[in-house]
């Protein structure tokens, strides 16, 4: 199973996130690596060309979910699992308070 989300810095498509069987990857969009001044999403993940991998969902993508409360009313009113830390990401982090947005992409090959 392959899930994946567009990642906007702004409202720049900055990236791509994909979780399958083996882990995360992050990688920064070509187009928005040649944009005049590119911003890193997060100083733990600065600008790069090559791929970013974790065998876990990035902390800086994990910090994006919300918690308490909020994350109660996500995972009762859009049933959730509170432990698929990929899912909540790209169910509840469309608006996220800040720069950086991740937004579903269905490829099709996530079923």
């Amino acid at each position: 199973m392959n899930r994946t989300g567009n990642v906007f810095y702004q409202d720049d498509l900055a990236g791509i996130i994909t979780e399958n069987e083996e882990g995360y990857y992050f990688q920064y969009d070509d187009l928005y690596l040649k944009k005049e001044n590119p911003q890193a999403i997060s100083l733990t993940m600065p600008i790069r060309q090559e791929i970013y991998f974790s065998k876990t969902l990035f902390p800086f993508f994990d910090g994006l979910i919300p918690e308490g409360w909020l994350l109660n009313i996500a995972v009762e009113n859009w049933k959730l699992n509170q432990r698929d830390r990929m899912g909540l990401l790209l169910s509840v982090c469309g608006d996220c308070i800040g720069a950086v947005s991740v937004k579903a992409l269905n490829l099709g090959n996530d079923e």
